[in-house]
This record gives structure tokens, C-alpha cells and sequence, in this order.
């Protein structure tokens, strides 16, 4: 590969890369004591069933107090809680 397509090729793979992350940024939080289903659905790892769970808990429970709280639903993680932690607030 000639130098200038390969450094050519590595330009296009970060302007990627970044346009990816920046897109990731940009997602709005998600109020977990607010939410609707479709909305808790979006976070990574959080499927409808999972969404439902977490709307059954916060009416049977209350509000979360916490981001951390919300591990406390059934078929929710820590590890869930934490690859959304950038996402999650609790207002």
C-alpha cells in the first residue's frame, strides 16, 4: 500500500471513529424515574421486558433515590447500571 492511501485510510478510520463517539455523546439522559418504556428500552442492555421491570419497581418502590439503585430491579446489574451510567439520571 502506498504511504499516502494507507495515511489516507487511517484519516477516514478516526473521522469515523470520532463522528461515532461524538453521535454517542449527544444521546439526551435518560430520567429513570420518568422514563416510559420505549425510552428505558434504548439504554444498552435494556430491552422491553427490562424496561417494563423498571417502571413495575419505581410504582411498587418509588422514585430511585440513586443511579446505583436501579440495580435493584430484577434482571437489572451492576454492569448494566454501569456501561449506562453516562446516560442514567435520576431527577
Amino acid at each position: 500500500m502506498k504511504p499516502a492511501s494507507f495515511l489516507a485510510t487511517l484519516v477516514l478510520f478516526f473521522s469515523l471513529l470520532t463522528g461515532t463517539i461524538a453521535v454517542a455523546a449527544e444521546q439526551p439522559a435518560v430520567n429513570i424515574n420518568t422514563a416510559d418504556v420505549a425510552t428505558l428500552a434504548s439504554l444498552s442492555g435494556v430491552g422491553e421486558s427490562k424496561a417494563q421491570a423498571i417502571i413495575d419497581y419505581r410504582e411498587a418502590n418509588g422514585p430511585f433515590a440513586s443511579v446505583e439503585a436501579l440495580a435493584n430491579v430484577k434482571g437489572i446489574g451492576a454492569r448494566t447500571v454501569e456501561k449506562n451510567a453516562d446516560r442514567i439520571a435520576v431527577k
